[in-house]
């Protein structure tokens, strides 16, 4: 059984302490309500026997109830959860060795396979879609011993920011029910914020792990890329998806990475709570272009924060980015969509081609893809050009954002996650943003996608609240490879930003 040193001492204070620090433990656990725990406190508290795995489930469920208008479930069946509950109750009464997430509910986006709920997508023609094994990603959840919770709500084909999923109806954000969760990954995103569970699975291509979890005060990871599996869920390029977490705490983080990498999180608690030493860039020429004044205040005061915490904060910008991302992110998703999505479809044993579900979906996917991404499309690249893109241009991009970091030996880089906190849902294609008609794409998409598209460590973190109620969040990116150091910086700065209230009704 993995636990790093984030996730050890929470479950020494149970299980493996005296009887006295549990009963303290017991005691601050049952002063403040089962669903605000994070997954290591209810977790530590299921294996000390303060409360049963039923009891939390239950007590989850509630709250997905109380919460029902967010739209954030496609498939949810709580007979099942409790049912799994019990079973995994009666094993930890047997005394069977048990795994490191053994009873914790996980929401799973519904665009990662999974043998016992349809996988959607999000899309008319796979509504009753059911795939014969689980993805990767899901096995290894459930052999540390998850209950794979329901399968949560996304933008269609996870082709946008909004979650305003036609098919199935908009998901809704907890913090304002009439603004948008973010995307593609909205309905996890609106479930970890609304309580409904502290740990739940997203995937990120442009950004779909990261802007719902800035859009509803989340803390969220995308690795390095690859570093968690992505065979087994619905695709749009190879080069940039990936599945991650949202959770309420980086610790979770540190969990979910342990379990799904087999690798111990082994650095010294001093070491976990300093920031001292930290090299930080701040690259404003491109990410700091255009922000709403509570983003662009709430990140500096936030900079300043971890500044005044020890870190060295390196004023200096990525050379040609703007370029390289206008180059090579939306032509190389638009190109690969097809093969990649035809090759799941086929892998899955879905029993229908790309056509047969483009077929079918929504009108807004519909005018997109035929403008795009379907073969013929006017504005779809040419294999020559993806194939340049594919061997030239994305190594050059991926090349360049390695030698900003290890030029200016950069632990990590700031940014504002996105240009504006949570627009009102039907804000689809253009924004008002500083008494301007913005593009959407650009308020949510510009800032994420150097990330997603060179691969590398995206981490998001909760900074504070704009003027009217909604969270605002900070990115940090990291080097390629540097996961263990980016989930220490974010323990870290986690220490200094503080967390956001929980939404109310």
């Amino acid at each position: 059984m993995i636990y790093g040193a984030a996730v050890a001492s929470a479950i020494a204070a149970c299980g493996e302490a005296d009887d006295t620090t549990a009963t303290d433990m017991t005691a601050d656990v049952m002063s403040s309500p089962l669903t605000d725990l994070f997954a290591v406190e209810a977790l530590a508290a299921m294996n000390a026997g303060t409360f049963s795995a039923e009891d939390y489930a239950f007590a989850l469920l509630e709250k997905a109830e109380e919460w029902a208008d967010l739209n954030a479930w496609l498939a949810f069946d709580p007979d099942n959860v409790i049912a799994a509950a019990r079973i995994a109750d009666n094993r930890r009464a047997s005394g069977a060795t048990l795994g490191p997430l053994h009873g914790l509910p996980v929401p799973v986006k519904d665009s990662v396979n999974t043998r016992d709920y349809p996988t959607t997508a999000g899309t008319p023609a796979l509504a009753d879609f059911q795939p014969v094994v689980d993805a990767e990603l899901v096995r290894r959840l459930r052999a540390a011993g998850a209950i794979v919770m329901g399968k949560t709500n996304l933008h269609e084909l996870s082709y946008g920011w909004t979650s305003n999923n036609l098919a199935f109806g908009a998901v809704r954000n907890p913090y304002n029910t009439e603004r948008i969760p973010g995307g593609s990954s909205g309905g996890t995103s609106a479930a970890i914020a609304a309580r409904m569970a502290p740990i739940g699975i997203a995937a990120d291509t442009q950004g779909s792990i990261r802007v719902p979890a800035a859009l509803c005060g989340l803390c969220a990871y995308r690795p390095t890329q690859n570093r968690y599996p992505n065979q087994g869920v619905a695709p749009i390029t190879s080069l940039f998806d990936q599945v991650g977490p949202h959770a309420r705490s980086v610790s979770d983080l540190v969990l979910f990475d342990e379990v799904i990498t087999g690798q111990a999180f082994t650095r010294p608690d001093d070491v976990l709570a300093s920031l001292e030493g930290a090299r930080l860039g701040v690259a404003r020429e491109f990410y700091f272009e255009m922000l709403h004044p509570d983003v662009e205040r709430i990140t500096n005061d936030a900079i300043q924060e971890l500044a005044d915490a020890g870190a060295i904060i390196v004023e200096v910008d990525v050379p040609g980015v703007r370029g390289l991302v206008a180059e090579t992110t939306d032509p190389v998703q638009i190109y690969h969509t097809l093969p990649s999505f035809s090759r799941y479809l086929d892998e899955s044993a879905a029993g229908l081609t790309f056509n047969d579900v483009v077929a079918e979906v929504s009108a807004d996917i519909a005018a997109l893809f035929a403008e795009y991404v379907v073969e013929g499309a006017p504005l779809r690249p040419s294999d020559e050009a993806f194939t340049r893109l594919r061997d030239e241009r994305l190594p050059f991009f991926r090349q360049t954002m390695a030698d900003y970091f290890s030029d200016n030996r950069l632990d990590g880089m700031i940014l504002p996650c996105t240009q504006m906190a949570a627009p009102l849902i039907g804000q689809d294609f253009e924004v008002e943003l500083n008494g301007r008609a913005v593009p959407f794409v650009s308020v949510m998409g510009r800032n994420v996608s150097p990330c997603s598209t060179t691969g590398i460590p995206g981490l998001v973190l909760p900074a504070g609240m704009d003027g009217d109620g909604l969270p605002v969040s900070i990115e940090v990116d990291g080097p390629a490879g540097s996961d263990h150091r980016m989930l220490e910086l974010g323990l870290a700065m986690e220490q200094v930003l503080g967390r956001l209230p929980a939404p109310t009704r």
